[in-house]
């Protein structure tokens, strides 16, 4: 009697050793999930990755994302974008790699920054960038435009001919040509 005792008392606790796990093991949803797009543009594999902010109620261009400082695009780690072939952005040529991609918001205007260092996170303590001006291979200007309609979600999309940021109410389409 006393050894069927000790046996559901060993397999209860067994038991709950089990369930303990599999519910404190569960991950908590990121605020801002990573999140990648790939496709054809311009004759080249392209491969933006990315984290996903939310709007969540805020004021996202001056305010969360200010204007004419430069910007991680996106949450997190620092954005990486890939490109298999060459490819032309404003006029320049970005040559096949890996980048991490920063922007430099403006209400008329953007910069798009394609820098040669990559694995860093995003923002240093200070919440400055860690874009490193001297690492930047290519910077082209580009001009926002207000979005066919509101995303909570930064989201890139691919074009044949373009890559286009969306979030909130405003499209930034970077264009790509061979």
């Amino acid at each position: 009697m006393r050894k069927l005792f000790q046996l559901k008392a060993l397999s209860l606790l067994a038991l709950a050793f089990l369930v303990s796990t599999v519910a404190f093991g569960q991950k908590k949803q990121q605020a801002s999930p990573r999140d990648s797009v790939s496709g054809t543009v311009a004759g080249s594999m392209v491969t933006v990755n990315y984290g996903s902010p939310g709007v969540k109620g805020r004021k996202i261009w001056g305010g969360l994302v200010p204007y004419d400082k430069i910007w991680r695009t996106g949450a997190n780690e620092a954005t990486i974008f890939t490109t298999s072939k060459a490819i032309k952005i404003g006029g320049k040529t970005l040559p096949a790699g890996k980048y991490s991609l920063y922007t430099t918001p403006g209400e008329k205007e953007w910069k798009v920054i394609f820098n040669s260092q990559t694995g860093q996170w995003g923002i240093k303590m200070d919440g400055s960038t860690t874009d490193d001006a001297s690492k930047d291979v290519l910077v082209a200007t580009v001009t926002p435009m207000k979005s066919k309609m509101p995303n909570e979600r930064m989201v890139f999309k691919l074009t044949p001919g373009s890559v286009i940021l969306l979030w909130d109410n405003l499209a930034v389409p970077i264009k790509v040509s061979k």
